[in-house]
């Protein structure tokens, strides 16, 4: 199980180093729709930072999977990775604010 949630963190790693290395902006919300924003690349290692602590964060929300199955410690891994969606999308905004252009 803990293995699963690791290879999620893995996949969100490989997010960061995407947008640190991409030339045009990385999206977040919808990939079909690109924006336009001031200094690509500072937004890009802005996403970039954000994947990667998110990444190291969402480590540490999964450790109480390896507590057992039948483990309080369960409640605090639910509680956790909501609090981690709704982080995500709070810096992202706060990303997305500073840097794009709006017309």
């Amino acid at each position: 199980m803990y293995a699963g949630w690791l290879f999620m963190s893995i996949v969100f790693y490989f997010f960061g180093i995407y947008a640190w290395k991409a030339q045009k902006p990385v999206s977040f919300w919808n990939i079909a729709h690109k924006i336009e924003v001031h200094h690509v690349e500072k937004y890009n290692r802005a996403v970039a930072k954000m994947w990667i602590s998110f990444a190291f964060a969402f480590d540490i929300i999964g450790l109480p999977m390896l507590s057992g199955q039948n483990s309080a410690w369960i409640v605090f891994l639910v509680l956790g990775t909501m609090a981690w969606t709704i982080a995500l999308m709070a810096v992202y905004t706060g990303i997305e604010k500073k840097y794009r252009i709006y017309k």
